[in-house]
C-alpha cells in the first residue's frame, strides 16, 4: 500500500480562486482548466484502487505545463480526465468555460474533437498518405470542404515547418518529422488545449530537443501545451511543471524553480 502524499498547496492566488469557487461555478475565461477535488477510482477484481484522491489544478490559457509522476502515480488517469477520454467519479472538470465531468459520452466526444488535439508517442499516421492527407483527416470527420481543409492542412503543417513537405509520405520523412506531422494535426482543429502524452517517447534526444522547440513555438504563439511526460529533462522545456504522487499534486513550480531542484 502506498503512503498517502499531502497535495502541494495551489501555486497562485488566482488559481486558488479558480479552485475554491463555489462548485457548479463556471471558472473566468482566464482559465482553459480548472479541476476541483478531482477522484478517480477503479474496481480491479473487487479491489479499489484511488487513482486519484482530489486534486485541484488550474490552467490559464496559453499556459505550458508538464505533467509528471512516477507510474502509478495517477499522471496517465489524469491526462485522460483531461482529454474527456474518462469521467471523474467525484469532483468537477471545467474546460474552456463547460463543466464536462457531468457529460454524457456523446457530448464528450464533442468536446473532445473540438477542444483538445493529441499527440501521442507513437505518431499513428496512415501510412500511403501523404503529410497533407494525414493532416486533413480530422477535418474530413468534421465536414469541412475540400478547399478549406487543404488550406487550413497547409497552414498547420507550415506552423511546425513542415511547409516543403506536404506532399511526402511518412516513410519519406524523419522520426522528428512524422512528430511533427501529429502536431500538425493535432492544430488543425484549432483546439483549445494541446494534449500531448510522452511525446519524444521514440525519438533520440536530438529529435526530442527537435520537438521540444516545436512545443516551444506553439506555447510562445498562444497555444495552450499539457504534456504528459516520465521525464525531468523533457519536462524542464515547459514553464510550468507539476508532479503527482499517490494520487494528488506533490508539487507544483515554474521552470526555473523545477530545474533548479533536479540540478539541471
Amino acid at each position: 500500500m502506498t503512503n498517502h502524499v499531502e497535495e502541494a498547496p495551489l501555486s497562485t492566488t488566482a488559481e486558488r480562486q479558480a479552485v475554491l469557487g463555489l462548485p457548479g461555478q463556471t471558472p473566468s475565461e482566464d482559465w482553459v482548466i480548472v479541476t476541483r477535488d478531482l477522484k478517480r477510482e477503479y474496481d480491479m477484481g473487487g479491489e479499489i484502487v484511488r487513482a486519484l484522491r482530489g486534486v485541484n489544478i488550474a490552467v490559464r490559457r496559453n499556459e505550458y505545463v508538464a505533467i509528471m509522476g512516477p507510474s502509478g502515480s495517477g499522471k496517465s488517469t489524469l491526462m485522460n480526465l483531461i482529454g474527456c477520454l474518462d469521467t471523474p467519479n467525484a469532483g468537477e472538470y471545467w474546460l474552456n468555460g463547460q463543466l464536462v465531468s457531468q457529460m454524457k459520452d456523446d457530448d464528450l466526444a464533442r468536446v473532445r474533437n473540438k477542444e483538445i488535439g493529441f499527440v501521442f508517442q507513437t505518431f499513428n499516421l496512415l501510412p500511403r498518405a501523404t503529410a497533407l492527407h494525414n493532416v486533413e483527416l480530422p477535418l474530413v470527420y468534421a465536414g469541412v470542404s475540400a478547399s478549406e481543409r487543404k488550406e487550413r492542412a497547409f497552414q498547420a503543417l507550415a506552423s511546425v515547418k513542415l511547409g516543403d513537405r506536404v506532399h511526402h509520405r511518412p516513410n519519406e520523412l524523419s522520426g522528428g518529422q512524422r512528430q511533427r506531422v501529429a502536431i500538425a494535426r493535432a492544430l488543425v482543429n484549432r483546439p483549445s488545449i494541446l494534449l500531448a502524452d510522452e511525446p519524444t517517447g521514440n525519438l533520440d534526444s536530438a529529435t526530442s530537443e527537435e520537438i521540444m522547440g516545436v512545443f516551444e513555438s506553439l506555447a510562445s504563439s498562444g497555444q495552450t501545451v499539457i504534456m504528459v511526460t516520465h521525464e525531468p529533462v523533457i519536462a524542464a522545456h515547459a514553464r510550468r511543471v507539476v508532479v503527482l504522487r499517490d494520487g494528488v499534486i506533490a508539487s507544483d513550480e515554474n521552470k526555473g524553480k523545477f530545474a533548479s531542484r533536479m540540478g539541471f
